[in-house]
């Protein structure tokens, strides 16, 4: 790392969420802010946030180099910070900075690039009496069937992180196809395809250490993460410190942290991860920046992390004892996906979090999340005294958000703070395998009665009808009315037994039920009715014939480009077996045969740009 004394002005060569958080530590401290954007992020909060900001042009013009620079350039800016993502890892970015004569704010180039391939950082790691998993070849790993290698595998990208070229492989029979896979997710998301293979250690914790460095030589090591809740290895929930370390554990990797960063003379934030399974501790990697779960380790150690990240680029020691922590704090990512976590695109129409919580957001109301960039859309973080007070507030805030637009893993997040096994505290990296948590809960039937009312109070506005209560609000009528929507129907005209209508409009419906009185916020966003954040979708009482699409039809889930495809006019196909990939969001998306058939038809090829429900191939059920 090269100081340059005080920063004035700091360009941040990220966006969204982590973005906005660098700008809010440097509001507090007086700094100006430049931001990039790319054509696509034109109208993000991020931008109109910052004091400054450059245009780099399209959707992966965060990773130009000389981009970026010219940008901090041109703004006049006297440093950089990479946030996390994009270039934060690399090593040719942060010596592009420090040759232009800025303050890079992160790790020297040189212990990027020690850490930036796995393979060689695992060497390094062994070397300063870190614990590590052995890593063979693949091409020894293939040798070594059934000659004592065991399985399960891992299949892992040595570039990049964020679970991305990554593939569990359970029989020898697999290793090539998910090494094939890995890599080409490796080489499209970080520009490497090199991969390794390790043994996979089922049922472990994934546990990470927070450390911070300054150019004095002091080392914190600030506790623990716990980041074993994941799906497709990438975390979902995190927290700090971890339910099942204990101080003596704790210490092992604290010391552990510090011999890696001494080894390769660490400056600034970083975090290195372990896989934990009873007493044994593995390295897993070490990432040279800021982490996406930082804020809980912020709350309980008491500090901002992005502001000692400054400091420590000014070349300004770190201040004083090291903090202590106290309390407990809790993170869930909040993503843009549906129940099979799949992104999904589109316009966020409302973005409320209620309670004692910090978000962390990249969007707002308005906001349009495209189908370019990771579909996080916010870190929602709860603090307490004790763990059981930071999962009460932060499942609050879960049941009283209101994210609309969009489908979102809302319910995941709030079904996984729910399980018994979460609050013992019993979790590991396949805690979402093991429990099928990924349902929502459907409509309740007061739920639909409260749309229902709101839709006619809508209707009776728009006629300009003058009556105190729509008609479906009577007690007796000759022909009971009824509101059907995709998961639910119900009685409105007259209301159900039992219940009664205090008020309602077309936004808030109040009803009594046995004495107790219920009041549901309604909003109104294209065909759906959100009562608080469950959506209903009403049916046409007269609907327009069905698009028809002919039998074993193959559909694009989402928007995206195809990246292969596998098969090819009249192959027999298995159920099961990959008719084409598709790329969305980053990351691969398998089509498959839905049966054993044939294939009559591949409706795209490579590169092709598809929208959702698009027909990709047919496959004609029935032996060949």
């Amino acid at each position: 790392m090269t100081a340059h004394g005080t920063i004035a002005r700091l360009l941040v060569a990220n966006r969204g969420e982590i973005a906005r958080r660098i700008f809010r530590t440097c509001r507090e401290l007086g700094i100006e802010t430049v931001a990039v954007f790319s054509d696509v992020d034109e109208g993000a909060p991020h931008v109109a946030e910052a004091d400054l900001a450059v245009r780099l042009g399209g959707p992966l013009s965060y990773l130009d180099v000389e981009a970026l620079v010219d940008a901090a350039k041109r703004s006049g800016a006297d440093a950089v910070h990479p946030g996390y993502g994009f270039l934060s890892e690399n090593a040719a970015f942060a010596r592009a900075v420090i040759d232009a004569g800025l303050t890079w704010v992160g790790p020297p180039p040189e212990a990027i690039a020690a850490m930036g391939s796995k393979i060689e950082a695992k060497r390094l790691m062994a070397e300063a009496g870190v614990p590590v998993l052995p890593s063979p070849a693949v091409a020894q790993a293939r040798a070594r069937e059934g000659a004592g290698w065991r399985y399960p595998l891992l299949v892992k990208a040595s570039a990049g992180g964020g679970g991305r070229g990554m593939r569990v492989v359970r029989t020898p029979a697999e290793l090539d196809a998910a090494v094939a896979a890995a890599s080409r997710e490796a080489e499209s998301a970080f520009g490497e395809g090199t991969v390794f293979v390790e043994p996979l250690l089922e049922r472990a914790r994934h546990i990470e250490v927070q450390i911070l460095a300054d150019v004095h030589g002091t080392v914190w090591a600030l506790g623990e993460r716990e980041c074993s809740i994941q799906r497709r290895h990438q975390k979902v929930v995190e927290e700090c410190p971890s339910p099942a370390v204990i101080p003596e554990l704790r210490d092992r990797l604290e010391s552990a942290a510090v011999a890696a960063a001494g080894k390769i003379g660490y400056v600034g934030a970083g975090t290195v991860e372990f896989l934990v399974k009873d007493d044994t501790i593995a390295f897993l990697e070490m990432n040279t920046r800021l982490q996406v779960e930082h804020p809980v380790t912020e709350l309980v150690y008491g500090v901002d992390l992005v502001e000692l990240q400054l400091q420590v680029a000014e070349g300004r020691p770190l201040p004083g004892q090291r903090p202590a922590p106290r309390g407990h704090a809790v993170e869930v990512r909040l993503y843009a996906e549906d129940a099979s976590h799949l992104p999904q695109s589109g316009v966020v129409e409302l973005f409320e979090v209620p309670g004692p919580v910090r978000v962390d957001s990249g969007v707002e109301s308005g906001s349009v999340v495209s189908t370019h960039y990771d579909p996080m859309l916010a870190k929602i973080i709860a603090y307490g005294g004790s763990r059981a007070e930071a999962i009460r507030k932060l499942t609050a805030a879960l049941d009283g958000a209101r994210v609309h637009g969009l489908t979102t893993n809302r319910s995941l997040l709030r079904n996984v703070l729910a399980h018994r096994a979460f609050a013992d505290g019993d979790t590991h990296t396949g805690f979402l395998d093991e429990h099928d948590l990924a349902g929502r809960a459907a409509p309740t039937e007061l739920e639909a009665l409260a749309a229902a009312l709101a839709i006619a109070a809508r209707n009776r506005d728009a006629a300009t009808v003058q009556r105190s209560l729509p008609s479906g609000w009577r007690n007796v009528r000759s022909q009971p009315q009824v509101a059907r929507f995709e998961e639910i129907e119900v009685r409105y005209d007259p209301v159900p037994e039992g219940v009664r209508v205090v008020s309602a409009t077309p936004y808030q419906v109040v009803v009594e039920v046995g004495g107790v009185r219920h009041t549901f916020a309604v909003a109104h966003h294209g065909a759906g009715v959100y009562v608080g954040d469950t959506r209903l979708i009403p049916l046409p009482r007269l609907p327009e014939p069905a698009e028809h699409h002919a039998p074993g039809s193959l559909l694009a889930p989402m928007p995206g480009s195809v990246l292969r495809v596998e098969v090819e006019q009249g192959d027999t196909v298995v159920k099961g077996q990959v008719v084409l990939v598709l790329e969305a969001m980053k990351m691969e998306h398998q089509i498959a045969a839905p049966a054993d058939g044939v294939v009559a038809a591949v409706m795209v090829e490579k590169g092709s740009q598809v929208e959702a429900e698009a027909v990709l191939a047919i496959i004609e059920e029935g032996e060949a």
